[in-house]
């Protein structure tokens, strides 16, 4: 089946290759659906960007559907950095009959692009769209971590396993979704007083992450090893303070600066684990001046240039790569082991599966920072670790 059916071509002459871009803008090089949908075989691109025209269950922001076009005409007039871009744009997936089409053609889209090897970067839409790219890793075989970049918990109240599916809601249903494959939750820059004390003690249940603003404010290097142990990221715009991005009806006087959106994304870019990415919650009808367009495009273009350098050294061979340190907490009843990465001086927390100190043990390694390091080797166990070893119980 080709891909092709669920799209609607992109025509707008503000970016089309008869737009007359410079050799070196992003729009040169874009193998854009205009007229012909693009060749993801034999040419096949290293990333694949789609809008969804579809805002039904987006809450109180209504029009949010229409803003892949307004982001496009800001994206393709950025320069390419040092790298050659393989960029596909696919177009606009039309709006289904039902939103559950809708969804059924995001997740047939997503699924068949990370099969193949290409990350999707998806436009919508509401971020009740964000539960189709989840859907998308069902059939892969694989546990999946999910981060959230928004200033709320898209989660019912009552928590209530009947609870309708929209932008407010999708959260529950990625937690109950059968079959579960969902290994981590990640929900980074909420702001406390949007979130209720039963939905961060449900958090805390499930061993699920969740990072205040404030933690970030100053100090984005602070998420990057929760954003890099994600297989996909959901980023809501109205996650960034209204003055620097005033189209989303959800946007306040707090939350992200623009500079610190484009740093996130640029450590997803990063990520040799991340798959697919989706921006949400965009309504051009609230952005005159296309101020929220211009953050956004340039939010993709520090995702496109994270992924051109990307280090490939996730710790698993050659050995000699990586640099191993031990150390014990708890009166040498754990023996913690940190990885190193030489390239990029990253570090990984190996936390095993057995909770025993047999040298055959399986283990799971989990990004880190080397403040978790400095922490156990002053004898205390770190958070991340007892979060990640109750899930491997």
């Amino acid at each position: 089946m080709s891909l092709s059916v669920f799209f609607s071509s992109v025509s707008h002459q503000d970016f089309t290759p008869d737009a007359g871009f410079f050799r070196s803008q992003i729009g040169a090089s874009v193998h854009l659906f205009d007229r012909d949908f693009p060749d993801l075989e034999g040419e096949k691109p290293d990333l694949a960007l789609f809008g969804v025209l579809d805002d039904r269950m987006a809450v109180d922001n209504l029009g949010c559907a229409a803003g892949a076009d307004e982001v496009r005409r800001h994206l393709y007039g950025l320069y390419q950095g040092e790298y050659k871009l393989q960029l596909a744009d696919l177009g606009n997936i039309r709006a289904g009959e039902t939103v559950t089409d809708t969804y059924a053609a995001v997740k047939t889209v997503c699924e068949e692009l990370i099969k193949a090897g290409i990350v999707p970067i998806i436009i919508g839409g509401g971020q009740d769209i964000t539960y189709a790219q989840y859907l998308a890793y069902e059939k892969l075989e694989q546990r999946v971590d999910v981060s959230i970049v928004d200033a709320r918990f898209d989660i019912d109240q009552d928590q209530t396993e009947s609870a309708p599916l929209n932008a407010q809601t999708y959260i529950n249903h990625i937690i109950l979704h059968e079959p579960d494959y969902l290994f981590n939750l990640n929900n980074l820059a909420y702001q406390t007083y949007f979130v209720s004390k039963e939905s961060i003690a449900m958090y805390d249940k499930l061993y699920f992450n969740a990072v205040r603003l404030g933690l970030i404010a100053g100090q984005v290097d602070q998420v990057e090893p929760v954003i890099r142990s994600a297989d996909m990221l959901s980023f809501d715009m109205a996650a960034i303070r209204q003055s620097d991005a005033p189209g989303s009806a959800h946007a306040t006087v707090n939350g992200l600066y623009g500079d610190e959106a484009c740093q996130i994304c640029r450590y997803a870019g990063m990520s040799d684990k991340l798959t697919s990415i989706g921006f949400y919650e965009y309504n051009p009808a609230l952005d005159s001046r296309g101020q929220t367009a211009m953050l956004l495009a340039q939010m993709i273009w520090y995702f496109i240039d994270g992924f051109y350098n990307r280090k490939n050294d996730a710790p698993l061979v050659p050995k000699s790569a990586y640099i191993t340190y031990r150390t014990s907490v708890h009166n040498e009843a754990y023996e913690l082991v940190f990885v190193k990465s030489k390239k990029s001086d990253r570090w990984w927390m190996q936390v095993p599966y057995s909770g025993t100190k047999s040298v055959n043990e399986r283990y799971h390694l989990v990004p880190c920072r080397y403040e978790d390091y400095q922490m156990a080797v002053s004898g205390e166990m770190p958070d991340l670790w007892w979060k990640t070893h109750q899930k491997l119980i």
